[in-house]
């Protein structure tokens, strides 16, 4: 038996009907490639293999590559591959395929950082089942005007449709976490919700106006640096840049929409 490491946050699936969940959720076709980000012990995996054309599944822990080799090794339509989701290049993975759809357990100390680098990589990427800290799917779904409402929230909105689709208890995990779960679909827009906004402006201004989260988004921006700064400073400063775009100078970056920003960004020309 495979010991979760606590290092990389793992908490292996063990709950059958939760494991139908997910895979009736995904639906994996038989002409299809699946990437699956930790495999762990295999659990999700032998279902994936039994129904996807292929499956690639990515796994960080050394630890675990005898045991998923011994499991699915004979089988034709896997491939395993040790190396870290945060610096794999997907598209190069699913080669000769030109798209896939993804499923995953994501580590809780590590899922927002995956979940930005694989909107990074959504050429290729057209749909993903994944598991979350309840916490983090919250953030992620929150709309203008919550308090829950960050730069994760904005970055998905912008790329991405997400759908809640259900809980998971602590109990479904080897350990249990101390924290709930959520599955979520996110399916990436063909078009993306930031018209013909500066697309790497837009997230410098998005990540300065959530610095500091109490403060307004004027205050935020005066406070920015670097290049974001200069552009601010080129076109008047953060004040005249909000006039410009019609938004009003107390407001916080929590209560503005996707429209709102670009509005900034579009501002700073």
């Amino acid at each position: 038996m495979s010991f979760p490491s606590k290092r990389f946050g793992q908490h292996f699936l063990k709950d059958k009907r939760t494991i139908q969940r997910i895979i009736d959720a995904l639906a994996p076709g038989e002409d299809e490639t699946i990437i699956e980000i930790g495999p762990g012990t295999g659990a999700l995996t032998s279902q994936l293999i039994e129904r996807a054309g292929r499956v690639i599944a990515v796994e960080f822990d050394n630890k675990l590559a005898p045991l998923l080799t011994q499991q699915f090794a004979s089988r034709e339509n896997f491939k395993l591959i040790m190396a870290d989701a945060l610096a794999t290049d997907f598209c190069r993975e699913i080669l000769p395929a030109r798209r896939a759809r993804l499923v995953a357990n994501l580590p809780y100390n590590i899922s927002t950082a995956i979940l930005q680098r694989l909107i990074e990589q959504r050429t290729c990427l057209t749909e993903m089942v994944v598991m979350l800290q309840r916490e983090v799917v919250e953030r992620i779904m929150a709309p203008a005007g919550s308090s829950e409402r960050g730069f994760l929230s904005v970055l998905v909105e912008a790329y991405c449709e997400t759908e809640k689709l259900f809980d998971v208890a602590p109990g479904a995990f080897r350990p249990p976490p101390k924290v709930w779960s959520s599955v979520i679909r996110v399916r990436f827009r063909p078009q993306i919700n930031t018209d013909d906004t500066d697309e790497e402006l837009l997230w410098k201004t998005v990540s300065a106006g959530f610095a500091q989260k109490r403060k307004t988004i004027l205050n935020n921006l005066r406070s920015a640096s670097g290049e974001l700064a200069e552009i601010l400073k080129r076109n008047g400063g953060a004040s005249i840049v909000l006039c410009k775009a019609g938004v009003a100078l107390q407001r916080r970056a929590e209560t503005l929409t996707i429209d709102d920003w670009n509005r900034i960004v579009r501002a700073m020309d």
